[in-house]
């Protein structure tokens, strides 16, 4: 069978289950069924990776890393490009993968698409341009001279909330600085990994350059890997108590760790913002993926004097919206992930009412197939609900009120995370000097999406550790190595 066919239709799930992929052959297996949100129904089943089909993918990494390395960069940045092009070519079908296996809502899924190809174009660009430095030593008896070497062989561990995107913004930088990947992704989404291997061999990445594995054990079988002394790198997308996990298991080798982890976004609305342009951003930071995202706004604090018609306006907006299945080009908001994960959003919305808030719009679990939660406002809550210091991960908006600027400062400053704000005034300067008192590794100004492949990505406090895209994510693949040289 040919497993690269140029004609194959890259929305079909049975295309992407033909096996593990490692070393460039797809090794088959069983074991792990996958489920669309949206009907509860299986509509695929992948391999069930072992520990030592992990040790397997470490050999091919191993075989192909100095080959790789030693790759121009020029012929590094070509391949990427080409991968780039097949994404886009193929950003519909990908899409329809995407909206299948997750559940997100399609317009949701192409944009996903059109964000995740563009971290290939980005990287294929900053390959050839990686720093160096040359100056002379202060005491005038050398000179320094400053490389970049590959850190090597990179164990990459991706979420379910975008498949496609937050694999190409770890595998990308991490080619392009000339390190082999092994991409494990969350079991509940494996398929579109499985999609970009594919189209990654057809652009033209060497074998053992890229592998992916999927596993119900991914304990054991991380642990495995990280243990292996030729594993220099540990790029972790996830919730920040597993983070902290591997971030432990990770010392006992000293493996270098990127960690992207949680988030508890505040969005701030003062008095003289645009109230339309506040609500617009509003539906963008909270709705996009219906909420599943660890930048989603998570606390919307608005000004005493604006907040009532910004409630009014956040309701009348969130009842429009369609829910459904996603693959229907109606729908606007799709289902949650799992059953698990309405059953959390369910217990915070319940918590915060019995705590005192008021249910605009939403507030209870839909029935029927599938896991859907309604588009959901609260009003009225309490800053010490579970609601405010808990990722919803959820089309749920709790709306608190404030009063003056330092209290807004405060209030967006009481979590233990610090990856994403959001700040919306008419006054440029009171937006910056919010945003700098706000601890957060990214600050939206009178915008609803900060995301870029361009821009570093990365939070402050329990958010993480690294930065990915913009510059310095090649970087983070990549060790500073330092010459003292006499001419």
């Amino acid at each position: 069978m040919n497993l690269h066919p140029r004609d194959a239709n890259y929305a079909d799930p049975s295309l992407h289950s033909h096996g593990l992929y490692i070393g460039g052959a797809w090794l088959p297996g069983s074991g792990i069924p996958i489920v669309d949100p949206s009907t509860a129904k299986v509509i695929a089943e992948v391999p069930d990776a072992s520990i030592e089909d992990a040790l397997r993918a470490v050999d091919a990494a191993e075989a192909a890393a100095a080959g790789w390395r030693t790759t121009s960069p020029r012929q590094r940045a070509e391949i990427l490009r080409r991968w780039f092009s097949l994404m886009t070519d193929h950003s519909e079908e990908l899409a329809v993968l995407v909206s299948l296996e997750n559940g997100k809502a399609l317009p949701d899924a192409r944009g996903e698409l059109a964000y995740a190809a563009e971290f290939f174009r980005w990287y294929a660009e900053e390959a050839v341009r990686v720093p160096g430095e040359f100056r002379h030593a202060p005491s005038g008896a050398n000179h320094i001279l400053v490389d970049h070497d590959p850190i090597g062989i990179s164990v990459l561990i991706t979420p379910w909330n975008f498949p496609a995107a937050m694999a190409t913004r770890k595998i990308g930088p991490a080619l392009a600085a000339g390190c082999t990947v092994i991409l494990k992704p969350a079991s509940e989404t494996p398929l579109t990994a499985y999609a970009m291997a594919r189209l990654g061999a057809e652009a033209g990445v060497p074998p053992g350059v890229v592998n992916v594995l999927t596993t119900s054990k991914p304990g054991p079988v991380v642990s495995a890997m990280l243990d292996d002394p030729r594993v220099r790198k540990l790029s972790f997308t996830g919730s920040t108590g597993v983070g902290r996990i591997l971030l432990a298991e990770a010392a006992r080798t000293v493996v270098s760790c990127s960690m992207e982890l949680g988030g508890n976004a505040p969005f701030l609305v003062f008095d003289d913002a645009d109230l339309e342009a506040a609500l617009d951003g509003a539906m963008i930071a909270k709705m996009r993926n219906a909420g599943e995202a660890c930048t989603a706004a998570n606390r919307f604090y608005v000004q005493a004097g604006i907040h009532d018609t910004f409630v009014a306006g956040l309701t009348k907006r969130m009842e429009a919206l369609k829910v459904g299945p996603g693959i229907d080009p109606a729908t606007q908001v799709g289902p949650m992930i799992t059953t698990k994960a309405v059953s959390k959003i369910d217990r915070l919305v319940s918590e915060a009412i019995s705590r005192g808030a008021k249910v605009r719009t939403g507030g209870s679990p839909l029935s029927g197939n599938g896991y859907f939660y309604p588009p959901t406002v609260l009003e009225n809550v309490p800053t010490d609900a579970e609601i405010a210091h808990e990722e919803i991960f959820g089309p749920v908006a709790p709306v608190y009120r404030f009063e003056t600027e330092e209290e807004a400062i405060r209030l967006a400053n009481n979590t233990e995370y610090g990856l994403a704000a959001y700040v919306y005034s008419r006054d440029l300067s009171r937006a910056l000097r919010v945003g700098r008192g706000i601890e957060s590794g990214m600050i939206a100004i009178n915008r609803g999406l900060m995301s870029d492949p361009a821009a570093p990505f990365g939070g402050a406090k329990q958010s993480g550790l690294g930065r990915e895209g913009g510059v310095s994510g090649i970087l983070e693949f990549m060790e500073p190595k330092y010459f003292a040289v006499n001419f």
